[in-house]
């Protein structure tokens, strides 16, 4: 996906959406020609976005690990007209008519206003670096109203803190994107690594965290990312 530069010549910022999606009853009575017809037509728009460079589109199944979840697109765009277009598309295919869309995040890119360290954060420039490890842990992110009548001081010494025990799992990467004014939540973090045992010991340990007790962060999706027509065919 090309880089864009807003009217300040500074790098645009990123519109990030996390689509997650269910096929329903109906899909599993199709007979297996049919079924594979409809992945082609609907890997076909992915792959249209895809070389148009407009958007960069990474593709996780979910197939077995929840049960309100069979898949998830997590796509990269510069324009909320882009991310409807592209998703219009998807849903006017024929496979379209036999999913639900069951969660969709919308967030964006942007500097903290905390200082968090070189290296923690995967946004150089307003551009997400992602898609790197076979697993994500979707993970959006509410904050109280206490927490923000804190002191800014304080709030950066508890982020601080949240951060430091990130640090202690180098094999996970974070990515931080932000709905403020766009969805219901606040953040929607993005954990990567090929290690899922280290989500659990990671989430464990924030648990202990002071910063928990200033938000809410369920739902929780475990992702595992493959290629396009791997996730299709998982649909069963």
């Amino acid at each position: 996906m090309a880089r864009m530069q807003g009217e300040s010549g500074e790098p645009r910022r990123q519109v990030v959406n996390f689509a997650f999606f269910k096929a329903l009853p109906e899909w599993r009575r199709l007979g297996p020609p049919e079924k594979q017809e409809l992945r082609r037509e609907f890997a076909g728009v992915i792959q249209k976005w895809r070389e148009s460079e407009q958007m960069k589109v990474l593709s996780y199944s979910l197939a077995g690990l929840r049960a309100d979840c069979d898949m998830m697109l997590w796509r990269i765009c510069y324009s909320l007209d882009c991310l409807q277009q592209m998703h219009a598309e998807l849903m006017g295919t024929r496979l379209g008519s036999y999913l639900s869309t069951p969660y969709s995040y919308l967030a964006m890119t942007r500097h903290s206003q905390y200082q968090i360290g070189h290296g923690h954060e995967h946004v150089e420039r307003g551009v997400l670096k992602c898609g790197v490890a076979k697993y994500a842990c979707i993970h959006p992110l509410m904050k109280t109203r206490a927490w923000y009548q804190l002191p800014f001081e304080e709030r950066q010494r508890i982020v601080r803190d949240y951060i430091n025990v990130a640090r202690d799992f180098p094999r996970v990467r974070l990515n931080t994107t932000f709905s403020f004014g766009l969805d219901d939540q606040e953040f929607v973090l993005a954990f990567e690594s090929d290690h899922p045992a280290d989500f659990v010991d990671l989430v464990m340990r924030l648990r202990e965290t002071e910063n928990s007790l200033y938000t809410t962060d369920t739902p929780l999706f475990t992702c595992l990312q493959c290629t396009v027509d791997e996730m299709l065919e998982r649909l069963g």
